[in-house]
Formats: structure tokens, sequence, C-alpha cells
């Protein structure tokens, strides 16, 4: 029987992934707190780009945007990537299955420049402004299919007999998806719901092509910023979306872990 084992290959290979991965994040962590204006010049420890970036109007205006597009691009692209997912493994073979299957998983090889461009030429044939809704239009055309996708890996695992079952007991069909499928889908439905999120909030090329002068996102602010020159504040902003972001990952894992045990506890 092969067992692995531990070596110093392996323990030298793993160290200096972690580090090419993780150590520019530390980098910037700490000099987020750095007394000096100059990003690579260490003068002191002090918080005060993290008062100066609180007073930033303009990055503020952009989070604020960023966040609201978001929330809304990624619940409805929960809503119609579950929709999608729960068609193409419960209707079987129907007419035009193939080209409903390549509509959806299109925009996962599509290069983010020809959809930004695709969208920015409909958006301007339709005579819609852009804006806050043009954005969380085109986030939720990209990021629908990777919902689908999370959701459709969740859905053929799932027993279909307990959804039989409870339309035997007398439900309609969405009662017994709603009461039956959605909580056992649940945890696909959430990792589906964040990964749209953090496609949404990481999205700089898409935005730049559906974005309007009053609806600029912080990946544009941020990348115009940078232009000109690294400053601390967007260290200090970027410390405190690697933060949030952890915050994120190690909520959801904990509740996840105790649906798990739950759900152990109630068979």
């Amino acid at each position: 029987m092969n067992q692995s084992r531990f070596s110093w290959f392996n323990a030298t290979s793993l160290t200096f992934g972690f580090a090419f991965l993780y150590l520019p994040m530390l980098i910037l962590v700490i000099y987020s707190f750095n007394e000096s204006r100059l990003v690579t010049v260490w003068a002191g420890f002090s918080t005060k780009w993290y008062g100066k970036l609180l007073q930033n109007d303009a990055f503020l205006d952009a989070a604020w945007v960023t966040l609201n597009v978001g929330i809304w691009s990624s619940t409805i692209a929960t809503v119609l990537g579950t929709m999608a997912a729960y068609v193409m493994v419960r209707s079987g073979r129907f007419l035009g299955r193939e080209l409903f299957s390549g509509m959806i998983y299109a925009p996962l090889v599509m290069p983010e420049v020809i959809t930004g461009l695709a969208l920015l030429l409909f958006f301007l044939a339709i005579g819609l402004d852009r804006g806050m809704i043009t954005i969380i239009l085109a986030h939720t055309t990209f990021s629908m299919c990777y919902v689908s996708v999370v959701v459709t890996s969740r859905l053929i695992t799932f027993d279909q007999s307990l959804e039989d079952a409870a339309l035997d007991l007398g439900c309609t069909p969405f009662d017994a998806f709603r009461s039956v499928t959605l909580p056992i889908i649940a945890p696909a439905v959430i990792s589906g719901w964040l990964l749209a999120f953090t496609l949404s909030l990481d999205d700089l090329v898409i935005a730049s092509f559906t974005s309007g002068p009053s609806s600029t996102t912080l990946p544009i602010k941020v990348y115009s910023a940078v232009r000109m020159g690294v400053s601390p504040e967007i260290n200090a902003l970027s410390t405190l979306m690697i933060g949030v972001v952890t915050a994120g990952v190690v909520a959801f894992s904990l509740a996840s872990r105790k649906i798990m045990i739950n759900r152990k506890n109630d068979f």
C-alpha cells in the first residue's frame, strides 16, 4: 500500500507555494500601517491612512456602488442560475437543449473584452444609458453561468426520490422544491451566490465598458489611482478588503460545518 510520506521536497514546495500566494498580501498589509507616504520606505507604525481612506469620498462612493452592484447582480444571478441548473438536470431531453446549454456556459470561455463590448453595443442599441443598472445586468449575465455550474453539480448527486416522495404526499412541484430540494442544495446555492459576488467585486474589464460617469466601481477607481502611483490609502483599502473576504470565508465555513453537523445529528 502506497502511503504519502513527509519529505523535505514536499515541505519546501509547499512553503514556496504559500509564500508565492500570500507573501505579497502580507507585505501589503504591513505597509498599510506605514507612517511614510512612500510605500516602499518604512518610517514607523501608523493608522492614519485608514482615517484618510474613510475621508476619501471618491473611494467611499465607488465602494458603495460596487457593494450595491455585487449584492443585486449576485442575487439575480443566483435565482436565474439555479433555475437554469434545475431545468438542465430535471427536464431531460427537450428541443433546443444543446442551444440552451451552450448559451448558459458560453460566458465561461468568452473573453471578458468581447463580453463587455457586446453588452456595450447592446445597451447602446436599445437606448439604455450606462449606469448602475447596466453594470448589474452585465455582471448578472456573466456570473449566472458560474452559479449554474455549481448548482448543477449538486443537483446531479441529489436523491430525486425525496422529491418524488413529497409529490406523492400531496405537495405541488413548487412546494416540493421549496420544502425538500432547496434546503438540501442550499450550500451549493450559497456557494454560487458567494462566487457571483466575488466575481462582481473583482471585475474591471466588463464594468469599464458598461459603467457611466456617475457609477464608477471600486476596481475601476483603484486602477485609475494606481496608474498615477500607489498610495498608502490603496494599501489600507486592500487590507480592509482582504479582512472582509477572510471574515466572510471563515463565517461561511463555520456555518456550513454547523449545517453538516446538524444534518448528521438528525439522521
